[in-house]
């Protein structure tokens, strides 16, 4: 099988693409014939050995994918050969073929296709347990999105209108916001122009946001929470800015405010009825047309590296998929 190879950890131009051996499945475990594979902000972090997963060298990159089960290990039964999958494995998607632990995948939604399926779980599971679960957001308030036209960034709008939240997305340029707008945000901040903390007290007639979800970090999270209401969540996803955050701790003292962190992948092992029910709900919005997942790149498996720099230089909307050759 074809499979994109990190033998050295560093930038996206030192992965290859060479013939493996098709796995087998031990235990507990499902090879799935992958089909497409979306491309995460993690990813690109992996391979520079900038991240908390550690993968002994070599190994094959990609975090997310959707396809075909091929073959399963002993003591499987809830899945079978032939049966669509969709899939978040920490890595060893950007292949033909893959290994998973079975209560990693989970049956693709009716009328949902490969690039869609492989482009869905991780964005919108993480920013559903962050809005649903760890902020226990409530009807009527207001939620601040950092970086909402990134994969995370947009699930987080579509599902913060779900839960009757008002949106304000704030993303790098017009075009970006005008896409979140066209994903049911209700205002947006241009941050690349416009004064953060300015624009949130005039769009909320200074009373501050309810909720931040932050995937950002850097220079954004500080003036963010300065501009958030009493007892006010922020949300703590990512840092793709690069720099993680320095919080003077006055300011969730002074406003009783929350800083709480956001663990999508722990929350899974650690709770899996709760993991299972939020895959449901999520099935059940994707039918009822309420979320829509926006895949904005398809790339062939060749050019994972062309796809990894477009997203380390933010021109990726949404979703970048990788297809993958039969």
């Amino acid at each position: 099988m074809k499979a994109v190879v990190c033998k050295q950890f560093g930038p996206p131009e030192t992965l290859t693409i060479e013939e493996l051996p098709s796995p087998k499945p031990a235990a507990g475990q499902v090879v799935v014939s992958v089909k497409a594979a979306s491309l995460n902000f993690p990813d690109t972090l992996i391979i520079q050995d900038k991240y908390q997963m550690k993968p002994s060298l070599p190994f094959t990159p990609g975090s997310e994918m959707a396809g075909v089960v091929k073959e399963v290990g002993e003591g499987v039964t809830r899945l079978k050969p032939g049966d669509p999958v969709l899939g978040v494995i920490g890595y060893g998607a950007f292949a033909q073929e893959c290994v998973a632990a079975a209560e990693r995948l989970v049956p693709i939604p009716a009328g949902m296709d490969f690039n869609t399926a492989a482009a869905f779980l991780m964005t919108y599971g993480t920013s559903h347990h962050a809005l649903r679960h760890r902020a226990a957001s409530r009807p009527g308030e207001t939620l601040l999105v950092l970086g909402a036209a990134g994969g995370v960034g947009l699930a987080a709008v579509e599902i913060g209108k779900v839960l009757g939240l008002r949106v304000i997305a704030c993303a790098s340029s017009d075009d970006k916001l005008a896409l979140c707008r066209q994903h049911g945000a209700d205002e947006g901040i241009n941050y690349s122009r416009e004064d953060l903390r300015a624009r949130i007290k005039e769009l909320t007639v200074g009373q501050g946001v309810d909720v931040i979800y932050d995937a950002v970090g850097g220079a954004y999270t500080e003036p963010a929470l300065r501009s958030s209401t009493w007892r006010a969540r922020l949300l703590v996803i990512g840092f793709a800015a690069g720099d993680i955050p320095r919080i003077p701790l006055n300011l969730p003292l002074l406003m009783e405010r929350d800083i709480i962190g956001v663990h999508w992948g722990a929350w899974i092992g650690r709770a899996p009825e709760e993991f299972q029910a939020a895959v449901a709900e999520l099935g059940a919005w994707f039918r009822k047309g309420r979320i829509r997942p926006h895949v904005s790149q398809v790339y062939p498996l060749t050019q994972v590296s062309e796809a990894m720099h477009a997203m380390l230089q933010r021109r990726v909307t949404g979703k970048a998929v990788i297809a993958i050759p039969d």
